[in-house]
């Protein structure tokens, strides 16, 4: 194991921005505040987080490919592939060749799928609604202006 130099470990915290103003750390405080009442949610529908993204995009953009897919929920092509073969083994959705390219394989939503949504969407607004009311409809607007301004600078 590699001994370190305490006076230098003390010298180079000086440089470090604090926990509480890192950036990133923020942001995963800030996703544990937003989360908690959602993965609750989810737990009592059955899906993960990650499925619940893929069946939120599939809803929301209708047939795509994995690529599309895995930008829109933010996930990597091995987790969006492992995901995709749960919520078909559930009925949530299905593979269906391309029209205009049949070789690529397009993922859509069943309706199994769309009434899990369906029946979660309730329970979701009245979270985001006490969000609002705790936090501000304003500033949540707000915020989400200046993450998607942030995301976009990538």
């Amino acid at each position: 194991m590699k001994q370190c130099d305490a006076l230098a470990v003390n010298d180079r915290v000086s440089d470090i921005r604090a926990t509480s103003r890192s950036l990133p750390i923020a942001l995963l405080r800030a996703r544990e505040r937003v989360m908690g009442p959602i993965r609750a949610m989810l737990a009592d529908a059955g899906v993960t987080e990650q499925q619940w993204r893929v069946l939120r995009v599939l809803d929301e953009h209708g047939a795509s490919d994995a690529t599309r897919i895995a930008k829109s929920a933010c996930l990597l092509m091995p987790s969006l592939t492992r995901i995709i073969h749960s919520l078909e083994a559930k009925g949530y959705c299905c593979r269906c060749t391309d029209c205009g390219d049949r070789r690529r394989a397009m993922i859509e939503i069943t309706e199994a799928g769309r009434a899990v949504i369906e029946c979660n969407i309730p329970e979701s607004n009245r979270i985001f609604a006490q969000l609002e009311a705790e936090y501000g409809e304003d500033r949540i607007e707000k915020l989400l202006d200046m993450l998607n301004d942030l995301s976009d600078q990538a």
